[in-house]
């Protein structure tokens, strides 16, 4: 008798497999972080007294590979990000003695509103899709939202007519 029974979410079920599937990437990067330091046993070393010529010699003596003397290469910059520096906004300053009070009503609708305001959707693009019925095996949210609208209704309609039938029997024996 399955009316008891909750239905398995498809999204859950998905969930549990992807999370599966990321903790056995994650043993296989251990196993290859492992391996990599078994292998890099003495960091290799560098200095900079030593032109690259004879700074190679110098690292086969410490044990490591040697290595060319090629020239550096070097990384492009966003220059978007490095043409201007990060400035804190400074609050106003407000004196306590000529607002006292003033906005405190203000404030505490605000505060009863963030009550009973949801939180923001950790996923908004999941939200969407959820709304539109765009994953294979849920309904779309209008349609849920529907349904429950109509259980609403339908019991609301029956607690007042069970209230009504009540009403009338003391209304008889009276």
């Amino acid at each position: 008798m399955g009316l008891f029974r909750k239905k398995n979410d498809p999204i859950s079920d998905r969930s549990k497999a992807l999370n599966s599937e990321i903790a056995s990437l994650e043993a296989q990067i251990q196993k290859l972080n492992s391996k990599i330091q078994k292998e890099q046993v003495q960091p290799r070393t560098r200095s900079t007294a030593f032109p690259s010529s004879q700074n190679s010699a110098v690292q086969t003596t410490a044990g490591s590979a040697p290595v060319s003397g090629r020239d550096p290469i070097f990384e492009s910059v966003d220059r978007k990000w490095t043409g201007t520096p990060w400035k804190p906004k400074i609050a106003p300053a407000i004196s306590d003695d000529l607002e006292v009070g003033k906005n405190q009503f203000e404030r505490g609708l605000r505060r009863l509103a963030r009550i009973f305001r949801s939180p923001p959707a950790r996923n908004p693009k999941l939200v969407s899709y959820l709304a539109a019925g765009s994953i294979k095996g849920l309904r779309p949210l209008r349609y849920e939202k529907r349904i429950a609208r109509n259980r609403t209704i339908a019991l609301s309609i029956i607690l007042v007519l069970l209230l009504w039938g009540i009403y009338a029997a003391f209304v008889r024996q009276s």
